[in-house]
């Protein structure tokens, strides 16, 4: 079974950093789109940032500059960097992988709170 493994989520000041880590063991990784979800209360699931196989990253506008995408394919780890953190980042965090035929998980979700 497939699981997608968050961590790295907390509580932090506005203008402060984190560091997220999603790990994939069982995932064939080098063969997924990885990306970065986020779901604030009361509003809908939307795309932070992804990256590609070949490495090409994609952000939405409310992150670019601030936020940066990696992954690890030896390690089977995509990591999510967050700086200049903003009280509307505060969100449940998930992590994505997906590939053509169907093939598409989630994790379970990690809190980031930013908040004085």
């Amino acid at each position: 079974q497939v699981q997608l493994l968050e961590s790295g989520g907390g509580k932090v000041q506005p203008g402060g950093c984190l560091r997220l880590s999603c790990a994939a063991p069982r995932l064939m990784f080098d063969l997924y789109t990885m990306g970065w979800y986020r779901q604030a209360v009361g509003k809908q699931r939307e795309l932070v940032a992804s990256i590609t196989r070949d490495g090409t990253t994609n952000y939405a506008d409310s992150v670019e500059g601030r936020f940066s995408i990696s992954r690890d394919n030896a390690k089977r780890t995509v990591f999510l960097g967050m700086n200049s953190l903003r009280p509307e980042d505060t969100a449940v965090y998930y992590c994505n992988a997906i590939r053509l035929g169907g093939f598409n998980y989630w994790g379970q979700g990690t809190q980031v709170t930013v908040s004085s």
